[in-house]
């Protein structure tokens, strides 16, 4: 493989892999598997995550055309520094206020957002399953932090590479979250997944 697509490719699976896991999109990958069909669940998150990587690797692409390449190779370096730096202190904060030593707050949040549509609600058919994980996961993918970094790799690096490392990490988190998200979720500490993340931006 040409040396930049493999560069390409490896840091976008790093960052998509660490920035996802413990993500609202893993939470509600995981806590729809606990009440559907896993496969269902997985194909929905699955197609999400990877036709908004599709996406976001278009956008880059196209940015370039518009700006020069220098400008966005900088804004590319800006945003990572940005995103880096954010969730570094979120770590430093958590650790001296003594929190996040459990499960995040967006386990939570999901739960209850789920637990919102009573049982004659709940969409029991595969492909029903599938449509639902697919635009709950869709939605709630969309100004993630994943996805404006996908689309700034893609404007600073090979773009097949991008969406590769992208698509395939998305989906080792969607295919975590279905067979153990639960767990996972609960057993990391939210304090120690910000700092890997900011570690790897």
């Amino acid at each position: 493989a040409h040396p930049s697509m493999g560069e390409a490719f490896t840091t976008t699976l790093s960052m998509i892999v660490v920035s996802e896991l413990g993500d609202k999109t893993f939470f509600i990958a995981a806590l729809l598997a606990m009440r559907h069909d896993r496969r269902a669940v997985f194909l929905g998150a699955a197609g999400a995550l990877v036709a908004m990587t599709a996406l976001s690797v278009g956008l880059g692409v196209v940015l370039p055309a518009i700006m020069p390449k220098e400008y966005t190779h900088w804004a590319a370096v800006a945003l990572f520094v940005y995103f880096g730096g954010k969730l570094v202190w979120e770590a430093l904060d958590m650790f001296r206020k003594g929190e996040g030593l459990g499960p995040s707050e967006e386990l939570e949040q999901v739960e209850a957002d789920l637990k919102g549509g009573d049982a004659s609600k709940r969409l029991r058919d595969f492909r029903a399953v599938a449509a639902q994980a697919l635009t709950m996961i869709f939605l709630a993918e969309w100004g993630d932090r994943s996805q404006i970094s996908t689309i700034a790799l893609a404007a600073a690096k090979d773009p097949l590479g991008v969406a590769l490392g992208g698509s395939v990490g998305h989906c080792c988190c969607a295919g975590l979250a279905v067979l153990g998200g639960k767990y996972l979720a609960t057993s990391i500490s939210e304090r120690l997944g910000v700092a890997a993340g900011g570690g790897v931006f």
